[in-house]
């Protein structure tokens, strides 16, 4: 709306959306070596004021330049972040013996994360009212340097003074994690296939409400209902982690039902199916940073970032090919298909791990 109101067509709004995508793609994986070399807590703060700034543009400088040079910021932000906070909290848990609690903690912070997007959604149209756009802008901008204040009260991880390696040493340090240990690449595809595919789903989710026939006043309930899923999915993480090869077929078999049912009910299914994927999500990462080493934790979790990106924008393209002879419920049904290889995946990486411990067992 705000670009649209400061005459931008709808060719140049895309055109902005390319921008931040791009920028996204092309800082994934240095940002994570930025971490690994400098301090990560860092990172995370200057990650919410880049954001910030470019939301300061928007508001008090509206034109297309100011536009794209605040989507570059705020791609430049999302990159620093992506791979730098999984590693901080889990390297920290680990020196406090409680690595098992990540999967619980980064779940829980999806969660929170959620319900504060739903709060604030709730809360634009009033703030919108009353304030005009420029309140909006405004209050994005308080909120950046709210998360940039609790950045800065985390605890402080290693820096480049105490970990020695530069750029070279932690990029091949972790290209060789990658190329050497089986494992580990079949926990990348996992978490590249699984956030890329329910991410990218979520973007459409309320045009499969829309399809459904519900009127229009219940479609956001509708969506809501999947988003509050999801929320749930995030809390329980960390939860019966040995059945998630299960479920995540039970979730793929929800979620091709209920979306191709073509009814308003038909969303209860599908908001069960995104639970489990949140819950899975916080689960496969968790699984990922236990089998890579601090060196190049962060610059091995921007891979995963970087590869959900990549699943994200074909789930895009196929979505945008599909739709020309399939309605939203087919084409969400046909996204169970992936979700299937991804259990398959969980359940091989299972057995082989049941395998290697059997060897161990004297």
């Amino acid at each position: 709306m705000l670009f649209a109101k400061a005459g931008l067509s709808p060719a140049a709004i895309s055109s902005l959306f390319v921008i931040w995508s791009v920028t996204s793609f092309v800082l994934e994986i240095p940002a994570g070596l930025w971490a690994d070399v400098f301090s990560r807590r860092s990172l995370l703060t200057i990650a919410p004021l880049l954001t910030g700034t470019g939301f300061a543009l928007w508001t008090f400088a509206p034109s297309y330049l100011s536009f794209a040079l605040g989507f570059v910021l705020w791609g430049a932000g999302g990159a620093l972040r992506s791979g730098t906070l999984q590693a901080l909290v889990y390297e920290e848990l680990t020196r406090h013996g409680a690595a098992d609690a990540f999967p619980r903690i980064l779940g829980r912070t999806h969660a929170m994360g959620m319900l504060a997007v739903m709060a604030a959604t709730g809360l634009a149209g009033p703030v919108v009212a009353l304030g005009g756009h420029r309140a909006a802008g405004i209050a994005s901008v308080a909120a950046c340097l709210l998360c940039a204040t609790a950045a800065r009260s985390l605890p402080g991880s290693r820096g480049r003074t105490e970990r020695g390696p530069g750029y070279r040493e932690v990029l091949r340090a972790g290209l060789a994690e990658v190329r050497r240990t089986p494992a580990v690449r079949r926990s990348l595809l996992i978490v590249s296939v699984l956030m890329g595919t329910a991410g990218a789903l979520d973007e459409y989710v309320p045009l499969l409400a829309g399809s459904t026939g519900a009127p229009a006043s219940v479609v956001p309930l509708l969506v809501l209902l999947v988003t509050a899923g999801m929320t749930a999915g995030g809390w329980l993480a960390g939860r019966g982690t040995r059945w998630t090869a299960g479920l995540l077929v039970l979730a793929a078999g929800c979620l091709a039902a209920g979306a191709a049912s073509g009814r308003a009910a038909g969303l209860l299914p599908v908001a069960l199916a995104f639970g489990v994927f949140e819950w899975a999500m916080s689960n496969a990462d968790a699984r990922l940073q236990e089998q890579i080493g601090d060196e190049s934790r962060a610059t091995v979790t921007s891979v995963a970032g970087f590869g959900s990106e990549i699943v994200a924008v074909l789930t895009y393209a196929a979505y945008a090919l599909g739709s020309t002879w399939m309605g939203p419920g087919s084409l969400f049904a046909l996204a169970a298909v992936p979700i299937l290889v991804v259990a398959l995946a969980v359940r091989s990486a299972g057995r082989r791990e049941d395998k290697r411990r059997r060897r161990r067992t004297p």
